[in-house]
């Protein structure tokens, strides 16, 4: 698959290396594409730097939301032309104290955040996943075939899930369905399986899975 990630930063671009690691089409962006030589060179595999424009008018078949959450509002509304029918992976979380007034606000609302970035994103089909693990054990634990992390997730729809329970299962995690996007309260920030490195066992006692 052609991937684009938008936010090559510790998330972003650790996702963006081992999915070239597991054979797939990358395309690292940031507003400052210059700077992403070393990721590139890191990756070994099929994947170069582009601008943010660049990464949506590519036509990528999934794209990886690992942006500050302050930046969803306005990155949704440039590029609407660009992402509609895509499967968006949101790995993004709101943090007020990073984030402002309306991470909080959003914290506080009805909706949780998977399904705020959905609203906003609403030609897109969206999932939520790598957004309760935390980077060092992203970086780490990938691959691991002897004790494999869980990684939870949400999808909006059958080709969502599908694409990004592959996507999980490629660069050797094991992905548990939790369902739509409104039941992932217990991955939100500070929630019940939020930044938790545990396998399947342990995560699906915790959120109540068989």
């Amino acid at each position: 698959m052609k991937i684009g990630i938008i936010g090559s930063g510790n998330i972003g671009g650790t996702l963006g290396k081992h999915w070239a690691k597991a054979g797939h089409e990358i395309l690292f962006s940031s507003r400052h594409p210059d700077e992403l030589k070393d990721l590139v060179r890191e990756s070994g595999g099929d994947a170069k730097a582009v601008s943010v424009t660049d990464a949506f008018e590519a036509n990528a078949d999934v794209y990886l939301l690992a942006i500050p959450f302050k930046d969803i509002d306005t990155t949704a509304e440039l590029y609407a032309g660009e992402y509609g029918g895509k499967v968006i992976i949101d790995a993004t979380n709101p943090y007020p104290e990073r984030d402002g007034e309306m991470a909080q606000e959003v914290r506080d609302d009805n909706r949780n955040a998977s399904e705020y970035t959905a609203m906003k994103f609403s030609t897109a089909l969206t999932a939520k996943a790598f957004n309760t693990i935390h980077a060092k054990d992203l970086k780490t634990r990938a691959f691991d075939t002897q004790n494999p992390v869980a990684i939870p997730f949400a999808a909006q729809d059958s080709k969502s899930r599908s694409t990004t329970e592959k996507l999980i299962k490629d660069i050797g995690f094991v992905p548990i369905y939790v369902g739509d996007l409104g039941a992932t309260n217990a991955m939100e920030v500070g929630e019940k399986v939020y930044g938790l490195c545990e396998d399947q066992q342990k995560l699906r006692s915790l959120l109540n899975i068989s």
